[in-house]
């Protein structure tokens, strides 16, 4: 199933990618180089809607989701942020930059064990992203970086609900190699822009800054001031 592509003032810019792949410091730093430029710029993250949230850290703390109720709750905060704040902002003609977009419950779901069609078919209200950089990191790598930052990983975080491993940090290596295949299956099906993640962060940003440069004309995105009126 192809996304909708709606046509709005504003263009939405999505990154997805495997944890450690540093996607969100490259989206954090394009976000700082719009944002000198007096643009209209809007960010949003991944399971972060306040009127989800609460009910989403209990019910994890609890160890509660099943595969399908991780979907759908996860589903319901996506839902309740592109209501509130992507669609009104793309509307509003606002750069929109998505860390992780539907993409993320595609790869992640499905891993789980839920049908792909099923999962698309939820996500099936929103829009396609008008660019989305697949921040593509060799697995290893990007274990390393995540095991060496983080002095204990989570338990939905390591996949420890699908019994991959009764092992821990065995069971976050099996779940983030299923995650990278998919993410590799799903890149070369919508032809997402793929960067190196592991080039260094300067040519990585600078890369970044010049495709959405030559995609999107960023003028229409400046903020227009309001001149004082002479007395």
């Amino acid at each position: 199933m192809k996304r909708k592509r709606v046509e709005y003032e504003g263009k939405l810019i999505a990154v997805e990618g495997l944890d450690g792949s540093g996607k969100s410091t490259q989206l954090y730093l394009l976000k700082k180089w719009l944002e000198l430029q007096n643009l209209k710029v809007f960010f949003t993250e991944w399971n972060s809607s306040v009127v989800v949230k609460s009910a989403t850290s209990k019910a994890k703390k609890r160890q509660l989701l099943t595969p399908t109720t991780f979907s759908l709750i996860h589903a319901t905060d996506f839902a309740d942020r592109y209501e509130r704040q992507i669609l009104p902002l793309l509307k509003g003609g606002y750069l929109v930059l998505a860390d992780r977009y539907v993409y993320t419950a595609y790869v992640r779901d499905v891993t789980r064990g839920c049908d792909m069609d099923w999962v698309r078919n939820l996500y099936d209200f929103a829009i396609k992203p008008d660019m989305t950089f697949y921040f593509n990191v060799p697995l290893e790598v990007a274990l390393d970086r995540i095991l060496s930052n983080r002095p204990k990983l989570k338990y939905f975080e390591a996949g420890m609900d699908i019994g991959l491993s009764s092992d821990l940090y065995e069971s976050f290596r099996l779940f983030q190699g299923r995650i990278h295949q998919a993410y590799g299956s799903l890149s070369d099906e919508l032809n997402f822009n793929v960067i190196d993640a592991t080039q260094t962060i300067e040519h990585q940003q600078q890369l970044l800054r010049r495709v959405v440069s030559e995609a999107i004309d960023l003028s229409m995105f400046r903020k227009h001031t309001v001149k004082p009126r002479v007395q």
